[in-house]
């Protein structure tokens, strides 16, 4: 599960989403993704137990499944990056310098 919110993308899917559910389309505009990207990511979040769907006539409306425990773990995560944010960013195996 900690896998699938180390990606950028999915971890933004998650944050659009826990303002309320939105078809594949409205992901991709909002994020600048493809479609396939998009549906990549969802199917991803979905097998990891963090999404849910349903169909709404030949599309499918995705929300956070268990959405009150999936907004705790982005709230938690967001309130340790803030205390120790700077030490994420400088650390020299996972942070921006590694990434380059």
């Amino acid at each position: 599960m900690f896998r699938s919110l180390g990606d950028p993308a999915r971890l933004a899917i998650l944050r659009h989403l826990a303002l309320g559910e939105h078809k594949v389309v409205d992901l991709t505009t909002h994020l600048g993704l493809a479609q396939s990207t998009v549906s990549g990511h969802l199917a991803c979040l979905r097998d990891c137990g963090l999404l849910t769907s349903r169909p709404q006539g030949r599309a499918s409306m995705w929300s956070l499944a268990n959405a009150p425990e999936v907004r705790d773990v982005l709230a938690a995560a967001e309130r340790l990056l803030a205390v120790t944010g700077d030490a994420v960013v400088l650390c020299p195996t996972y942070g921006e310098a590694a990434n380059r």
